[in-house]
């Protein structure tokens, strides 16, 4: 107790309680939860964007030779991700719903398994349905008619312009890893709407307006209604996804235990102390 301890409590004490006040430690936990999951989600939200980019780029680049989301696109979905959904994620203030969790051990991975799923989830989806279009986007958009460089600088705005929004879409899901109403609390978070309106009034501007310097051409209507429902069914996918179980235990030490089981079964030494028994 901060006001009525003694000074060799107060030495001898890992916590001390300034105002008397057993509440206020209910406050601390509170908060410090409330921390530590922003952190995660934001991780989770980041690892989305980083890992459904780099295959996305990768794989096009070594089939065909050309990248669909150039480096301005992607400096600006760096944006979106470091910066703004940064600020999006972690003024998200805290819950009851983190009262009730388990204390998270020291030596427990930052990374859990329910964010290996969500974000493995949604990195797939992204990085096929923006691949199908960079592959099959001409048959699918019907724009055999059209140039190969017209026809190009739509395909690859679609995509630019899908896994913008996708990524928009998907910081509702970052909100709430492990509850299925991502939608829960959210009128609290003015910051949070704030950031992903803006975000959508600046996507809207860079594919109407700027297309010069961001390499982009105006998308009619239909494409937007396109690209809008691509992003949207990644919700419900998020709640498909969150219905799939996943261990406890961490993916780390579940790999470690079978890979050690493995080694144990094929060593040599085992198998002639059990001959010699």
């Amino acid at each position: 107790m901060g006001i009525q301890g003694t000074e060799v409590a107060k030495e001898s004490s890992d916590i001390i309680i300034l105002d008397d006040n057993f509440a206020s430690v209910v406050k601390v936990v509170r908060w410090g939860r409330s921390v530590y999951a922003n952190i995660q989600k934001f991780i989770q939200f980041q690892l989305t964007v980083n890992v459904a980019a780099l295959v996305i780029n990768v794989v096009a680049a070594v089939s065909s030779g050309e990248v669909p989301l150039n480096a301005v696109q992607l400096l600006w979905v760096n944006l979106i991700m470091d910066t703004l959904g940064a600020l999006a994620l972690a003024t998200e203030p805290p819950t009851d719903h983190l009262m009730h969790r388990s204390p998270v051990g020291r030596r427990e991975p930052l990374i859990t398994n329910i964010m290996w799923r969500n974000l493995l989830i949604q990195a797939l989806y992204q990085v096929v349905v923006c691949l199908v279009l960079n592959f099959q986007g001409r048959n699918l958009l019907g724009l055999k008619h059209d140039s190969v460089t017209d026809a190009n600088k739509v395909k690859n705005t679609l995509i630019f312009n899908a896994f913008v929004l996708c990524q928009i879409f998907n910081e509702f899901n970052a909100r709430k890893p492990d509850e299925i109403n991502v939608f829960k609390g959210i009128t609290r978070n003015r910051l949070f709407m704030g950031i992903v309106g803006l975000t959508l009034v600046l996507q809207v501007v860079i594919i109407m307006f700027l297309g010069k310097f961001t390499t982009t051409v105006r998308l009619s209507w239909k494409l937007w209604l396109v690209s809008f429902a691509i992003a949207v069914f990644s919700w419900p996918l998020a709640i498909i996804g969150k219905l799939i179980p996943v261990p406890e235990m961490p993916y780390s030490e579940l790999c470690a235990r079978k890979l050690c089981g493995r080694r144990t079964n094929r060593d040599p030494s085992n198998k002639r102390h059990e001959d010699a028994g």
